[in-house]
């Protein structure tokens, strides 16, 4: 079975949303043991790869949903919030659960708590106060994440790791279809000019004066390589894998933030596990919001033979910077001191979690697409892709280089 009705569901949730409703509603009927008599899908700008919503039962329950969608997968089964609970993960657990792709579903009783994507996007536009009680709470969960890793931390052969879910948010978007979907063969649209994909992937890069060492080609060789699974052992955790702020609810009652939909969750790489936490909650506004963060980017670029120059004065805010201190401060920092304490550390773990984190920005959502995204946000993707993935030839560096050498690694 494959997925591609989710896929024309999650599709239509921002463009047809009765339609939508209208074929989730036969969905959950035809193979799920509900009785629903409506169905209310709520697209939201986090929304990039899922869709969530309620759904209402002739019996009169609200229940809350939520399915990951992932097209032309490699993963046949998807989720695991038991093992996330045993290991001590505070998570919301479902009621009922179906793991098989093509009907990969979590179903909730209904709760009213915000994400921590919502509160945060509330901060930053001023509609509500509390950044340092936000800040406190996450360094309280990372500091609790923290200990997770440690209790749980233990060698993985290659083999089992490859069998991980996680993957398919990095490695198998990079080999399998969304590359070739999303780039291969292309025309990107970026500001006053247009560059077929390949020639711009041949292309050295030069942004806010700082040379990377690599082009886009050439961050792909490496990611294929660095993040296949079956090249090594690793060390390992169990982790949520996708713990993105839209999958963290705040609940204000006893100041804690919960996980919540652990699509990808099991045992794997922790550098893998923190990629999208860094990656998202700091550096992807743009991708939730291209138009509107358009809008006041200022962004320039200039071609020649072989190399794109690019000035932009795109900043992620101080909260999420914030986040970003306090995953590097309580959790990456103490994690890398007590592999190599044990001799575990692996001697190329930060070129796996800029390969991985270079996939973020790249292949989480098509930056050819012009429907979607302006051409100075496609412009500012591709850069903060290098940005993650590559390395200043210069001493001048990135948010994230200067951010990773400030860690204590004797």
């Amino acid at each position: 079975m494959s997925d591609q009705l989710l896929y024309q569901i999650q599709t239509l949730q921002f463009s047809d949303p009765t339609a939508a409703n209208a074929l989730l509603q036969d969905f959950v009927n035809a193979h799920f043991p509900f009785n629903v008599k409506q169905v209310e899908v709520r697209p939201s700008a986090v929304s990039l790869n899922s869709i969530n919503g309620f759904l209402y039962t002739v019996e009169g329950d609200k229940l809350f949903f939520k399915t990951h969608v992932e097209p032309q997968s490699l993963i046949h089964e998807y989720y695991n919030s038991t093992i996330m609970a045993e290991a001590g993960y505070p998570i919301i657990q479902p009621i009922f659960s179906s793991t098989e792709w093509g009907k990969q579903l979590l179903v909730y009783e209904f709760f009213e708590f915000p994400s921590l994507f919502e509160v945060t996007r509330q901060l930053e536009l001023g509609q509500r106060g509390g950044t340092e009680q936000i800040l406190a709470l996450q360094t309280q969960a990372d500091q609790a994440l923290w200990q997770i890793y440690q209790q749980t931390l233990k060698p993985l052969a290659a083999q089992d790791h490859a069998q991980a879910p996680i993957h398919q948010l990095f490695i198998h978007r990079l080999i399998g279809g969304r590359y070739h979907e999303f780039y291969a063969g292309q025309t990107v649209h970026l500001p006053g000019q247009t560059l077929s994909f390949e020639q711009l992937a041949s292309l050295t890069w030069e942004i806010n004066g700082i040379l990377y060492q690599d082009t886009l080609a050439d961050l792909m060789q490496t990611a294929s390589y660095q993040l296949n699974p079956a090249r090594q052992d690793t060390p390992s955790v169990v982790g949520h894998g996708d713990a993105h702020n839209g999958n963290v609810f705040v609940d204000e009652g006893t100041n804690t933030l919960i996980y919540f939909d652990p699509a990808f969750a099991g045992r794997h790489s922790p550098f893998l596990d923190l990629t999208k936490p860094i990656f998202h909650n700091v550096f992807a506004i743009w991708l939730y919001f291209p138009q509107e963060i358009a809008q006041t980017l200022s962004i320039q670029m200039q071609v020649s033979t072989d190399r794109i120059q690019v000035d932009h004065d795109f900043q992620p805010s101080a909260i999420r910077l914030g986040f970003l201190q306090s995953k590097l401060e309580h959790v990456l920092q103490p994690l890398i001191t007590h592999l190599k304490a044990k001799q575990q550390l692996p001697a190329t773990w930060r070129q796996e979690l800029k390969s991985a984190l270079f996939c973020c920005p790249f292949l989480t959502m098509n930056l050819c697409d012009i429907q979607r995204f302006p051409p100075e946000i496609t412009l500012l993707g591709l850069s903060l892709a290098i940005e993650m993935g590559s390395s200043s030839t210069t001493q001048h560096q990135s948010i994230l280089d200067a951010a990773l050498d400030q860690l204590d690694l004797e």
